[in-house]
Formats: C-alpha cells, structure tokens, sequence
C-alpha cells in the first residue's frame, strides 16, 4: 500500500512538547508512527515562520523535529498564495487567520493526500474541509482530508 503524504501543521510542533494537553500523547505518536515509515510527512515555510514567533528555546525543539523525522519543507508557491486567496475571499476562514488557508493551499497545489492539526477553530472543520474541498475542484485540485492526531494515529484496538 502507498505511503499517506501528509501535512503537519503548526498546532502539532507545539501539542509535541506540551504534556498538559489531551492530544500530546497521540501528537507524539503520530511522529513516531512517522518515523516507523508509516508516513511520508512534509510541512512548509509557512509552518517555519510561525513556530519562529515562539520563543527561542522552544523554537528551537520544535523546528529540530523536522530534521529528528525526516519532515519534508515545503515552499509557499505563488499558486498556492492564490489558492489560500480564493479560500479567503469565499468566506472560509478569515483573513486575519490567512495563513491557515495558506496550510491547506500547499497541502493542495503539492497534490498531499492531508493535513493533520489540532487548529479546531479555523482548519479541522467540516465547513472547511468541504468549501476547500470544493474549491479545489474547481480549480483542478483534489479534495483534501483535514484531520487531527487522534483520527489517524492506530490505536492497540486497531
């Protein structure tokens, strides 16, 4: 079976080092399940440039991820610019959150088959995934699948 390629967004980078929260443990999984060779697994610049508004430390664990497993950098191509403006310009999520639709937009133009977040506001929504998803098809993309950790990580009932 071929290897899932999939997008970690930035909510992952931080939920990998923040034991509190209730994901962490399949945030951590889902890396290791990367690492395994179960993924192929790619981010952008996008993701860069926010988790360097973090501090240095910190940043500093989080973008060593990246190369510990393997994560593929993605640029941010005009077309996916112009795709994130289309998602923004139909009303999907607004454009003081333009870089969430930046995330789907690379995850789109870079034919990804999806996005994995913990951004339950703006990205892992029904409404998103079926605008974008519609979108895309328009414009001679294919629907992708906006997920979180817990949704794709096996669990020992699997």
């Amino acid at each position: 079976m071929k290897k899932q390629k999939i997008y970690l967004e930035t909510t992952l980078f931080n939920f990998y080092f923040d034991d509190d929260r209730e994901a962490h443990a399949d945030t951590v999984k889902l890396f290791k399940e990367i690492a395994d060779g179960k993924y192929e697994a790619y981010t952008s610049g996008a993701v860069i440039e926010e988790l360097a508004k973090a501090p240095i430390k910190k940043y500093e664990k989080m973008f060593a991820l990246i190369d510990e497993y393997n994560i593929t950098v993605l640029s941010v191509s005009e077309e996916a610019e112009k795709l994130a403006d289309i998602y923004v310009a139909e009303g999907i999520i607004p454009q003081k959150y333009r870089t969430d639709c930046v995330h789907i937009a690379v995850v789109a133009v870079n034919g990804l088959d999806l996005i994995v977040s913990m951004n339950f506001e703006h990205i892992v929504k029904l409404k998103t995934e079926r605008m974008t998803g519609a979108i895309n098809i328009l414009n001679g993309y294919r629907t992708i699948e906006i997920v979180s950790p817990m949704e794709v990580v096996e669990n020992e009932n699997d």
